[in-house]
Order: C-alpha cells, then sequence, then structure tokens
C-alpha cells in the first residue's frame, strides 16, 4: 500500500508517488494515458476491468471512489 501523499485524489499516484516507487523498486511508472489507440491504455483497461470483476466486493465495484474506479476514469476506461 502506497502513502496517501502519495496518492493522486483522482486515481492513481502522483508525480512524488512515481519517483517514490521508483526509488524503492528501480521501475520506471508512466502516467495514465487517455489517448484512445494506445495499447498501454488498452492493456490497462482489460487488466483492470479483470481485476474488478474478480477482486472486488460488489460494494467496492459499485463506490464512485474506490481506488480501482478512480483509477479506470484516470485512465479514460
Amino acid at each position: 500500500m502506497v502513502a496517501k501523499k502519495y496518492q493522486n485524489p483522482s486515481g492513481g499516484l502522483n508525480e512524488a508517488g512515481r519517483k517514490f516507487y521508483k526509488r524503492t523498486t528501480g521501475a520506471n511508472l508512466k502516467r495514465p494515458s487517455k489517448k484512445v489507440g494506445n495499447k498501454r491504455r488498452a492493456s490497462f483497461c482489460a487488466r483492470m476491468r479483470g481485476m474488478k470483476r474478480k477482486l472486488t466486493s460488489a460494494k467496492t465495484a459499485r463506490n464512485p471512489n474506490s481506488r480501482i474506479n478512480k483509477a479506470l476514469r484516470a485512465w479514460n476506461c
């Protein structure tokens, strides 16, 4: 779990969160892409829809303020 100070209120990580993640793991996370036709966006949307369906409760799936729904909105899914 990432600290609240690294979370973007509208979903995902903010710039400081991406830098923190890179420092701790070495991975280079990119910003969400809203561009239609972007393969990274299509892949993310497909993965997250599957996670939403299988790994969240019905209450969380319907909650517009859940982290997974905010992330899907940030990616324009």
